[in-house]
Parts: C-alpha cells; sequence; structure tokens
C-alpha cells in the first residue's frame, strides 16, 4: 500500500470514532465564531473574524480572492486552527478555544471538495468512492456507493477510469466520494470551475436535489453569479476577513446595498455623476454623468444638489429599441449608435455610444430582430430604480445574525463595476494536504 493510500486509511478509522458532542448529538446548523490574523497577497494583514450559523442548506460563500473564504473553510475543517473561537456542528464541539479542544479532520466527518478532485487515476469510479467507508461491510459499502451514483447519474461509468471521464464525469465521482460517508457538513471551493455552463446546470441539479433529501449545511465557495442564483438560499459575503453582506441572492446581488459587494459582483456600467436636481414628491434625482450632457433618473436617496456620487447599472438592465419609444413608462432613453456585438453563449454584448458609452446585455433572438450591426441608430431604455447609486460599506455583519442585516429604509441602493475575482489554485506543495483531505472525504 502506498504512503498516501496508508495516510488516508488512518484518517478513515479515525473518521469512525465519535468527535467530542454534546447530549442529543444531531446533525444540524453549523455555528460558532473564528478569528485568526491572515495576510492577503495585495493587502497588508488583516483578521478573519467572523460569527456564524449555517442552518442544513446550501450557503454560498461569496469574495475576492484574499477575502478569507479558503481559510474560513480550512478552519471549520480542522485544517488550520483558529487563534481563538467555537466550531460546532449540531451538538458537536469540534473546536472550542477556550476549553482548548480542537477535534482532528478525520473525526469532524466533514466532506470538501476542491477544484482539483484528486481522484485515485489507478481506481475504478466505483472504488474511488468508496474508498472512504472502506471500513464498512461489503453489502452496505455497495449500498452507499450505487445510491450515490445513480443520484448522479453515474452508475454506468462504476467501472470506468477517470483518464476516461468528462469533467463534469469527474466531478460527480469527486462529489460522490464526498458525500458516500454521510458527513454532517459539505465545503465545496469552486469545485465546478471550467466546466460549461449546460454541464453545471445538471450538476447543480443533481446536487440540490441530493440536499433536500438529506439536508445538511453545504458551503459552497464560487464566483459565478449564475452559480449563486441556480444553487444558493442564501449568500454571504467576505472582505477582508469579515461579513459585509449576507441574505438571499436576490437581496445580496441584484440589489447590493454596499459598494465592495457590488464590486464583486460586477456591474457593467458605472459613472461618476453630480446631483443636478431632487424631487421628493416623486422619490426620484437627477444625476448628470460626467463630461457629458447625459442625465440619469435615479431613485431618491440622501444627497444634496452638487454631491458627487456614483451610479452603476447592470447590462442585462439596459433595454435597446429599434427606433425611438412613444408613450412609455421608463424614463430614462438616449439615443445612440451601436458601436460593437460581442456574443456570450446565449446572449449578446452591445456596446453603445450615447455621449456615453453603454454595455447592454439581449438575447440572440432579440438582437436578430433588430436587425441590429455596428453603426445601427439605437435608443438606450434604463428604468430609474434599476440605477444603483454607490456609497462605502457600512460596518460587517455576523452570517446568519438578522441583527447585522442592511436595512432597507429608503437609501442608497450601492453597486459599482469590477471584474468577478477567481480564486487561486492551491500551490504544489499543499497538493498531498487536498489528498488527504479527501477523507472526510477531503477530495
Amino acid at each position: 500500500m502506498s504512503s498516501l493510500a496508508h495516510v488516508l486509511r488512518q484518517v478513515s478509522a479515525e473518521q469512525q470514532r465519535p468527535a467530542l458532542a454534546l447530549a442529543g448529538d444531531r446533525t444540524g446548523a453549523l455555528r460558532g465564531y473564528i478569528r485568526k490574523q491572515l495576510s492577503s497577497s495585495s493587502e497588508s494583514s488583516f483578521q478573519l473574524d467572523i460569527e456564524f450559523c449555517f442552518s442544513p442548506g446550501i450557503t454560498i460563500v461569496f469574495g475576492a480572492s484574499g477575502a478569507g473564504k479558503t481559510t474560513l473553510m480550512d478552519c471549520i475543517a480542522g485544517l488550520a486552527s483558529p487563534e481563538s473561537g467555537e466550531v460546532v456542528l449540531g451538538n458537536k464541539v469540534f473546536f472550542n478555544s477556550k476549553a482548548q479542544i480542537d477535534v482532528s479532520p478525520g473525526k469532524r466527518k466533514i466532506a470538501y471538495v476542491f477544484q482539483d478532485l484528486s481522484l485515485f487515476p489507478h481506481m475504478s469510479v466505483e472504488d474511488n468512492v468508496q474508498y472512504g467507508i472502506a471500513g464498512l461491510p461489503p453489502s452496505e459499502r455497495r449500498r452507499r456507493t450505487y445510491d450515490l451514483l445513480e443520484s448522479f447519474h453515474i452508475t454506468s461509468l462504476a467501472k470506468s477510469y477517470p483518464s476516461k471521464l468528462s469533467g463534469g464525469e469527474r466531478q460527480r465521482v469527486a462529489l460522490a466520494r464526498a458525500l458516500v460517508t454521510e458527513p454532517g457538513l459539505l465545503l465545496l471551493d469552486e469545485p465546478m470551475s471550467g466546466l460549461d455552463a449546460s454541464i453545471k446546470n445538471c450538476i447543480i441539479k443533481d446536487l440540490c436535489e441530493r440536499n433536500s433529501s438529506r439536508p445538511i449545511p453545504i458551503l459552497y465557495v464560487t464566483h459565478s453569479r449564475k452559480e449563486v442564483f441556480a444553487l444558493g438560499e442564501r449568500i454571504v459575503v467576505l472582505q477582508k476577513g469579515r461579513v459585509v453582506a449576507d441574505g438571499t441572492p436576490q437581496e445580496v446581488l441584484s440589489a447590493p446595498r454596499q459598494e465592495t459587494v457590488a464590486e464583486l459582483v460586477g456591474f457593467e456600467n458605472v459613472f461618476d455623476a453630480e446631483v443636478v436636481a431632487t424631487n421628493e414628491h416623486f422619490g426620484v434625482m437627477t444625476c448628470q454623468i460626467s463630461d457629458s450632457e447625459v442625465s440619469l433618473e435615479v431613485p431618491l436617496a440622501h444627497c444634496d444638489f452638487g454631491d458627487r456620487v456614483r451610479v452603476a447599472v447592470r447590462a442585462g438592465d439596459i433595454m435597446l429599441a429599434g427606433e425611438s419609444p412613444r408613450a412609455i413608462s421608463t424614463r430614462n432613453v438616449f439615443p445612440g449608435k451601436l458601436i460593437s456585438l460581442r456574443r456570450h453563449d446565449y446572449s449578446m454584448e452591445a456596446v453603445v455610444d450615447c455621449g456615453v458609452v453603454f454595455r447592454s446585455h439581449l438575447t440572440l433572438g432579440a438582437c436578430e430582430s433588430l436587425q441590429l450591426v455596428p453603426g445601427s441608430a439605437v435608443w438606450i431604455l434604463i428604468k430609474t430604480h434599476s440605477c444603483c447609486l454607490l456609497r462605502p460599506s457600512k460596518e460587517p455583519v455576523a452570517a446568519g445574525s438578522s441583527r447585522g442585516l442592511p436595512t432597507t429604509d429608503g437609501i442608497l441602493r450601492d453597486s459599482t463595476f469590477a471584474p468577478g475575482s477567481v480564486i487561486a489554485n492551491r500551490n504544489a506543495n499543499s497538493h498531498l494536504a487536498a489528498e488527504i483531505k479527501m477523507q472526510n472525504p477531503m477530495a
């Protein structure tokens, strides 16, 4: 047996011994708090300082590279130790700095899947999946294995080897291997990066269905907005080790209340502007975009005449018309010239010059219907409430704490644009650690 396999067998045996638990040991919510000093590649050091409560279901962990997402996951899994804090799953105490409790990873019964799926190349799909339950009777190993192979629609691949599998099939195998030990918690660190959208959608559907029948907390790190809306019942956004937003995907991403969140989400249109008029009766104000004659009507906020603001609009919220629209409710209508068209999967990005440049997303059918080509005369239409105003992020909030959620009292709806960040793969020196993590199963 190879040294790696020997280590994994040891971890597997260790996992079958119970973790320290309180009375009434039952799988449930993951809760606690973590304090740990960190350093970022682009910033000075900062502290991971998070209080959390994650109920069974899928929670998206969102944030720029270096925000503390992976360290949070590692502390929960027991692969890194907080300087202070507590981690409790159901009634099982995994970590408590005051009581000097630090349960080893193998005893936590936590599954962890990375971008690097770490499937054993010399083992079949069936053997890969059941490796983490080698200590169980053969009949039980087979029952669990084929139950998961069926859930992820890969039963026909049971005797195949990883080298013969597609990226989506390997991902399904990794998820099956992670869940076969029946963990109390599943950690997923960008597990579907690089997969086509259609394949992602199918795997996401299977994962959601599986967890609805056997609910456990799942923490899912991603930078894909589409994955967030497809998967997430809830999203938690981290910045420099702290929670800056927490809520449903619709609340956090569609109408973010922190500039930081909007930067991560990626608003395609953002402009410096000046408040030139307010109308409290109608609940709106007018902002003139800098160095242009273009003025946008936006929702009324706590701003005064002459204040400098930033206005952001999502490309998907901008409509195009092939002729001047009449008798419509949309308040922001500007003539312009189509500069370019670019296809993204099943949508088109149109760049339009109206005195300032706007980017709009539309369907392939809409583009064909309007007979759009570069140089076409078009009109931009933007609803007032599609315009978001920026303000700096406020104090961090506790993940899962309603007291920390941003208020909705008519304040600035803030957003800004920055391309979505992609978390870096772990370095080569951590590959063995990733393999060892497979068992819990740390895939």
